[in-house]
């Protein structure tokens, strides 16, 4: 009953520790639902059994310069990922409506690169502002690194959060990209933060990390005082730098998820890219410490469905958010 007496004294204000956290992931799979009843007694004290929908728009894909290891339209990358360049202003708006039709919360404009370029600002901010005068959908946008006046600038236009993964610890982040720093992203989290723009920051599970650098990123995450932590599962792409890797197991993505509840236990923990590939019939069960996920696929990769996310949200005895009621 550790994990449950400990998942009190979470609701009593008493944090988790870094041992505690390191304790939590190198539990036992015989602990395991007692770990996912504990996560939930957190989960559910904050969210009850609400789940919020976001949806994924790919708005430019591919053509980076960016060398992030495990991304299949990172530069020098040999896949078959689509490439072509920023969609028009129409495109992006008719998106959001495709989002709010789905009941989704957030619409999550996402593009290539390393930082937007001027017009391509130009042209989400026109979108945002477009979206907020038609479409009840919140916005969320990940567009690289910011500066200062980029993240006035797409606040000033309705963007109300801002997503940019750290991805790893500050350690193990050297082993999967080269061309920017981890410093870099933690610098354009603090600026999005300052803008006053909510910000979405998480980070991918199953690149060769210890679990020490996972428990890492998860402090690292409370320091940028992230709102939203999506956290996602290396499901390897051929022609990726990670190709050779295995999926993490199931048990491990649990585990995973339930530490960063237990961490982080009144922000929105969303079980994202890899739900699919990694945890397979298990999925339902990520359900217990999260309660956020991506419908209608990814980036690059399709999920299992919407039909098909909306049929397991309501076997498990949970539901979409009406955030509108609000």
């Amino acid at each position: 009953m550790f994990w449950s007496e400990r998942a009190q004294r979470i609701l009593q204000g008493i944090h988790l520790s870094r041992d505690e956290a390191l304790r939590l992931l190198m539990s036992s799979d015989d602990e395991l639902l007692e770990l996912l009843n504990a996560a939930f007694t957190i989960r559910k004290h904050y969210f009850g059994r609400a789940v919020t929908i976001h949806v994924i728009q790919n708005a430019k894909s591919g053509l980076c310069s960016e060398d992030c290891a495990f991304c299949s339209q990172a530069g020098g990358a040999n896949t078959d990922s689509p490439r072509y360049a920023l969609q028009k202003v129409e495109e992006l708006v008719e998106g959001a409506r495709d989002a709010h039709r789905l009941k989704a919360m957030r619409y999550c404009i996402v593009t290539s690169g390393k930082s937007p370029e001027t017009e391509e600002l130009d042209i989400i901010c026109e979108a945002a502002r477009q979206i907020k005068k038609e479409v009840p959908i919140q916005i969320c946008v990940s567009l690289g690194l910011l500066t200062v006046g980029q993240s006035l600038k797409l606040k000033k236009a309705g963007v109300d959060r801002f997503n940019h993964n750290l991805e790893s610890s500050e350690r193990f982040y050297p082993s999967i990209c080269t061309t920017h720093s981890f410093a870099d992203r933690k610098r354009t989290a603090e600026i999005v933060k300052a803008s006053g723009m909510e910000l979405c920051s998480g980070g991918l599970i199953g690149m060769g990390e210890s679990l020490e650098d996972r428990v890492e990123m998860a402090f690292a995450l409370h320091e940028v005082e992230a709102d939203s932590i999506p956290l996602n599962f290396l499901d390897p792409r051929p022609g990726t730098a990670l190709e050779n890797l295995t999926r993490p197991s199931p048990a491990d993505c649990l585990r995973t998820l339930a530490m960063f509840r237990f961490v982080h236990p009144d922000k929105e923990i969303r079980v994202a890219g890899g739900r699919e590939a990694c945890l397979g019939s298990m999925q339902v069960l990520s359900l217990y410490p999260a309660n956020s996920i991506f419908t209608k696929g990814y980036l690059t990769t399709p999920g299992q469905g919407y039909e098909e996310d909306m049929d397991m949200i309501a076997k498990a005895g949970f539901h979409v958010t009406d955030w509108t009621a609000a």
